[in-house]
């Protein structure tokens, strides 16, 4: 109880600090952010190998190699994207300069991290807050407390020297549920950004805030007949084996169309992968959810590691265990997602069997998330992107990494909505336009009076879609309906009118009563 006591004051003095400096900086000038910005990013940078190494000791998940490669992505990449970027003052004007959109800051964001990506969604999260100038309170995992605090402190003592407001960035080192949930609830918390697992995501969104949850992955692989096998083979395993699967945007299945089954799996095996037999599949289902639970000592553990654990032995170079399959659910493991270099293999004949199956892998666990489509058929690819319950698919690419924006254009984070399919508000990239409130300014463009308080010319007034500009008068626009529903035909010509012509009636002229009774009231106001 008294650990939980602690937890629970640490989060709201994290807080009081972190709404006190929010208020300070939330005026700052685009110039004052985006030097604070960029000090923190050199800094994560410089510092990324050592935080690599420290993120792999205290979890033991993972590569370090692979964690400094992630906490560059979340540090220097992320920089070079966000150049030009506004996110404070007026960021935009249209084209007419009658609507101005003004950015302001959220506010203080409650942000928890996960223990496979510590260091690097750790780095990303303070440093989007910091260009859409919020404050940030970060919970990490229990796991990894030590390098996320760590991670936080690095970019967070830059950003201070360069002018931040101390208190604005803070990590919970007493971590417990009871603190969490204090974190998350607390009033001065104004938006909540959750990277984790489900259940993190399901009490993220229970609290009353708005928030930002991301998932599960589970992603499959459809390689198709038309795709570059050799090269499709060595993205598969580029993604397995980094960081050893704890991202969760890495490839979990493979779908191979059935004429290309047996050259992928020789290209798997070219490139590294160890192709389980029918025995060594069946010790890794006994090791993935031992008493039906799911194991997670073998969560970002290297292969020839989950083998020994599995009973069998594999070369330590290898780079992923390939097991095929036939089924999908609850009741194959194999099917799951393992967070670990573990790639299940199924065969399916024709691109739309394919699909299916890809559909059926989604749907029992990272419906939203990420899909990877190795294929030169632009149909193929085009009846991918329609018919697939997923937010990011990508294509001829390494999807652990694609899905991210390392090897694409898309924007580069740690956190990836999977939309409302996937339990999620967003389906976006979290950038730091996900932690502003766009203020609009919206001028006058159909006005009803005159400068003097009376009534404006009638000139002013919207003319009805399609119509020629006339002289304003009540005829020029019932004249306008008229070719709209005649298909743009002549009207007779009409002589001219003055101030004496009585009013048109419904009986007068070739309209619908309700139209032209309509049309006659608004103008004879």
């Amino acid at each position: 109880m008294d650990a939980d006591l602690r937890s629970i004051q640490q989060a709201r003095d994290l807080l009081r600090a972190a709404a006190a400096a929010q208020h300070a900086f939330k005026t700052a000038e685009q110039a004052t952010v985006d030097r604070i910005v960029a000090a923190m990013c050199e800094a994560g940078a410089a510092a990324a190998e050592r935080l690599g190494r420290l993120a792999h000791e205290e979890t033991g998940f993972g590569r370090p190699e692979s964690k400094t490669q992630k906490n560059l992505f979340a540090t220097r990449t992320l920089a070079e994207r966000m150049q030009g970027m506004k996110t404070a003052g007026i960021v935009r004007k249209n084209d007419a300069g009658t609507i101005w959109e003004v950015a302001t800051p959220m506010g203080v964001v409650a942000a928890l991290v996960p223990s496979t990506n510590p260091t690097s969604t750790a780095m990303y999260k303070a440093i989007i807050a910091a260009k859409a100038r919020c404050g940030i309170v970060m919970s990490p995992h229990p796991r990894a407390t030590a390098c996320t605090a760590e991670a936080l402190r690095v970019v967070a003592e830059a950003a201070y020297s360069a002018g931040a407001p101390e208190g604005l960035f803070g990590c919970m080192t007493e971590v417990s549920l009871h603190g969490t949930n204090a974190l998350l609830e607390d009033e001065r918390t104004d938006v909540i950004l959750a990277t984790g697992g489900g259940a993190m995501v399901r009490a993220a969104y229970s609290k009353g805030k708005p928030a930002y949850g991301v998932g599960s992955g589970n992603v499959p692989a459809y390689v198709d007949r038309s795709a570059t096998v050799e090269k499709a083979a060595a993205d598969l395993l580029t993604g397995t084996a980094f960081d050893w699967g704890t991202l969760c945007s890495t490839e979990r299945s493979v779908v191979a169309d059935a004429p290309i089954r047996a050259r992928l799996l020789d290209a798997l095996r070219q490139h590294g992968a160890h192709v389980c037999t029918a025995d060594e599949a069946e010790k890794l289902r006994q090791i993935i959810t031992p008493g039906g639970v799911f194991n997670v000592g073998i969560v970002g553990q290297s292969p020839a590691r989950i083998a020994q654990m599995a009973g069998f032995a594999v070369s330590e170079g290898t780079k992923a265990l390939v097991a095929e399959v036939t089924e999908v659910g609850p009741a194959e493991p194999l099917s799951m997602e393992t967070l670990s270099p573990i790639l299940s293999f199924y065969a399916a004949d024709g691109w739309e069997a394919g699909c299916e199956r890809c559909i059926t892998i989604l749907e029992f666990g990272g419906i939203g998330h990420t899909l990877a489509v190795h294929a030169q058929s632009e149909r193929v690819i085009e009846q991918f992107a329609l018919k697939k319950p997923s937010m990011r698919i990508v294509v001829n690419t390494v999807a652990a990494l694609g899905s991210v924006g390392m090897t694409t254009d898309l924007f580069p984070a740690m956190t990836l909505g999977p939309g409302t399919v996937g339990g999620s508000i967003t389906s976006d990239n979290i950038s730091p336009l996900h932690l502003l409130n766009i203020k609009r300014v919206a001028f006058e463009t159909a006005p009803l009076n005159t400068a003097q308080g009376g009534p404006a010319p009638q000139a002013s007034a919207p003319s009805p879609a399609g119509a020629p500009a006339g002289d304003g008068s009540w005829m020029d626009t019932i004249e306008a309906r008229l070719r709209d529903r005649a298909g743009n035909a002549p009207v007779q010509p009409r002589a001219a009118t003055s101030s004496a012509d009585p009013a048109p009636t419904a009986s007068t002229l070739p309209l619908p009563d309700g139209e032209i009774a309509s049309l006659i009231r608004r103008f004879r106001k």
